[in-house]
């Protein structure tokens, strides 16, 4: 029997001819192939710049830098994600300042944004997650009446498009993951993208420990080792051209998912507002007290079946110890709290069979009955 799982790489002999010829040119670190997805990666989603580096955790740290943000500025962003959100904020001297996010669709709910801006808020982090772009309309007007600059975590979002737009191409700059598990991938790196001539330059400054661009050694400010190498580049270039074809693919085994799991008592299936179009970097239901058996137990029997889900995310980050010394504690977010216990994200990766859909969906009904 075959393991279903939740997510599984795309690679064949493209990526490794891709690899192999930069391995034959011997030049391996930051490089053509690295300018070369920058500009291809910037067509694609529509803006003027965009920055490589060497992780999704490096891009969002290095926008949130290039944005001006540092010591003592606050940060609202959401607790419902991976911890790399939050700590780029950390990283600078600022504090994430978390607002809880909308049970429909696990984004920042923007009727609870204003509510935290203070004299100290200078951005605001949403946090496309799963693949569906946040309301980014409210988002954007809030931070124009405010005078916020908006970073979209666009980490999970590769090919996602909110009223016509992509994502990256929504705020002031978008962050998105290059990581093994990703949409589109080359096994870690990151890419930054903007419209803006000065965030693309800071952020390349600060890729390069915090190095004029002029190449003649001279730091201006304090800078990291975050530059990507052409080998990964290379595989990211081939990624690159596959990736509305895995986009297209996730989108129709979102739909199939959507359509046989439809109706089952206690199943909440993700929600798709006019305007959205989604690249299903996750396929998110969940499982409420209504469902025959709890969360833990249901994805136990998927296992069982050997259908491997995820759970994305067990616990928020406020709870965790790293920000409770900021000083938030267990009910403060509890829409947040009410899902961790709830989610349990589903196979919906463009390698699936339809037998594997056919599989997943029959033995969920078979669980809720």
């Amino acid at each position: 029997m075959s393991k279903i799982t939740v997510s599984k790489p795309y690679l064949d002999v493209k990526e490794r001819k891709a690899v192999m010829e930069v391995l034959k040119s011997g030049m391996l670190a930051q490089g053509p192939k690295v300018a070369e997805l920058e500009k291809r990666f910037a067509e694609k989603v529509g803006t003027k710049y965009c920055v490589a580096l060497n992780s999704g955790t490096a891009a969002l740290h290095a926008g949130l830098y290039g944005l001006g943000i540092g010591s003592g500025d606050e940060v609202i962003t959401t607790p419902f994600t991976f911890v790399a959100s939050a700590n780029p904020a950390i990283m600078l001297g600022a504090k994430p300042i978390f607002v809880d996010v909308d049970e429909k669709t696990f984004n920042i709910d923007p009727t609870k944004i204003e509510e935290k801006i203070t004299s100290k808020t200078k951005a605001i982090l949403p946090i496309h997650l799963y693949g569906l772009c946040c309301d980014m309309d409210l988002i954007n007007a809030i931070a124009k009446k405010h005078n916020l600059v908006v970073l979209e975590d666009a980490c999970q979002s590769h090919n996602a498009k909110y009223k016509d737009k992509f994502a990256g191409n929504l705020g002031n700059a978008g962050a998105f993951s290059l990581y093994a598990t990703k949409n589109m991938m080359s096994g870690e790196g990151g890419l930054l993208t903007t419209n803006s001539e000065e965030v693309m330059e800071r952020a390349k400054r600060f890729r390069q420990h915090g190095m004029q661009q002029s190449g003649d050694y001279a730091y201006v400010d304090l800078g990291y080792n975050y530059r990507l190498t052409d080998v990964l580049a290379s595989i990211a270039l081939v990624q690159l051209d596959r990736l509305d074809k895995f986009t297209q693919k996730r989108q129709k085994n979102a739909k199939y998912l959507l359509k046989n799991l439809k109706g089952i008592k206690g199943l909440i299936l993700p929600v798709v507002e006019e305007g959205h179009e989604p690249c299903w970097h996750q396929f998110t239901i969940r499982i409420t007290s209504e469902f025959p058996m709890n969360r833990d137990t249901f994805v136990a029997k998927l296992k069982e079946q050997e259908i491997f889900p995820g759970i994305y995310y067990p616990k928020p980050l406020h709870l965790h110890p790293q920000f409770q010394k900021l000083g938030y504690k267990e009910g403060d977010f509890p829409v947040s709290e009410k899902l961790a216990k709830e989610v349990v994200s589903l196979p919906v990766h463009p390698l699936l069979k339809k037998e594997d859909l056919i599989k997943v969906v029959s033995t969920i009904k078979r669980l809720g009955e």
